[in-house]
């Protein structure tokens, strides 16, 4: 993926992890692949961590922009050298595109909303706090709705690419930032809490939820290259056939029946909470093919998992 060295980055809507020392919890293997997965299954892209901690709410130590980000993090050439780096540029570049969505632009008008994007992007090392609970590389990447904060370990990334078998690829890694940044709008459109009222099986709402959020980080993909910081100059220059087939792998590695195969027992469609590979890939694909977000609509099909 072709990044613009001159680009100007913003990190006024990014947030600094909170202390904590040492890694995550580690649980039911030591921190090996049983473990990670464990967890992966039951939250990656969009679960409750808060539910693995007793559910109960976390002050976070995310209340002003990452002063340390700012420092190190000004231009599109800092993106190619550091992830957290890579992480703002992805940022800039969603909140550009979603803020320029008509249809999600006439929604809120109708609805008396301005567009907002989410209040933090926390991208932290260890484990920190989010409202939702824990945070760390070992939960994953995840949305918390009650912040509206993305919270993301960028050492989770390298766990992604050994145990989960995704390649390494700057594309492949912005696409989970874009899939989170997906939950927020759809918890701007008001249809996040579908997964919390059917959060199982192959049908279930909350596969629906998490096929949509591909489809919304597919939608950015196509458009990346039109993003520009707050100068005019554009952020990403330029996506590649062999980006997109990076940000596939990724989506394919991630899918409830791939996982599954990994944790060493046969597929269980009525455990599924995201979706199978075949579906995460043709959501991500229909997304980089439509004109509108209806078009991204998983609650429209007879079944997410074949379209």
């Amino acid at each position: 993926m072709s990044i613009n060295d001159n680009a100007s980055l913003d990190t006024s809507r990014m947030g600094g992890g909170g202390g904590g020392g040492g890694r995550g919890p580690v649980i039911a293997g030591g921190g090996g692949i049983v473990g990670v997965i464990v967890l992966l299954i039951y939250m990656f892209f969009g679960g409750d961590p808060g539910d693995l901690t007793g559910g109960q709410p976390q002050e976070t130590g995310q209340g002003q922009s990452d002063s340390r980000l700012a420092e190190k993090c000004t231009t599109g050439a800092d993106a190619k050298q550091d992830r957290e780096c890579l992480m703002v540029l992805g940022e800039n570049s969603l909140y550009d595109f979603w803020n320029d969505q008509p249809d999600l632009a006439k929604a809120l008008q109708d609805a008396g909303q301005d567009f907002r994007g989410p209040n933090r992007v926390v991208v932290y090392q260890g484990q920190t706090q989010s409202q939702c609970g824990t945070a760390s590389n070992q939960v994953g990447p995840f949305y918390c709705p009650v912040d509206e904060r993305i919270f993301i370990d960028t050492d989770f990334f390298d766990i992604m690419e050994s145990q989960l078998g995704a390649e390494d690829g700057v594309l492949a890694e912005l696409y989970v930032l874009a899939h989170e940044y997906g939950h927020h709008i759809q918890n701007v459109y008001g249809v996040l809490d579908e997964a919390q009222k059917d959060p199982q099986g192959a049908d279930s709402g909350a596969v629906r939820v998490e096929l949509m959020a591909d489809c919304f980080a597919g939608m950015w993909i196509q458009h990346a290259t039109e993003t520009k910081d707050a100068n005019g100059e554009a952020l990403i220059t330029g996506i590649s056939e062999a980006d997109v087939k990076n940000a596939m792998g990724a989506a394919k590695s991630v899918g409830d029946d791939e996982i599954q195969k990994k944790s060493g027992g046969g597929v269980q469609p009525e455990a599924w909470t995201h979706g199978s590979a075949k579906a995460r890939q043709a959501w991500l694909l229909r997304g980089m093919q439509a004109t509108s977000v209806n078009q991204c609509d998983t609650f429209e099909v007879s079944d997410p998992n074949n379209i």
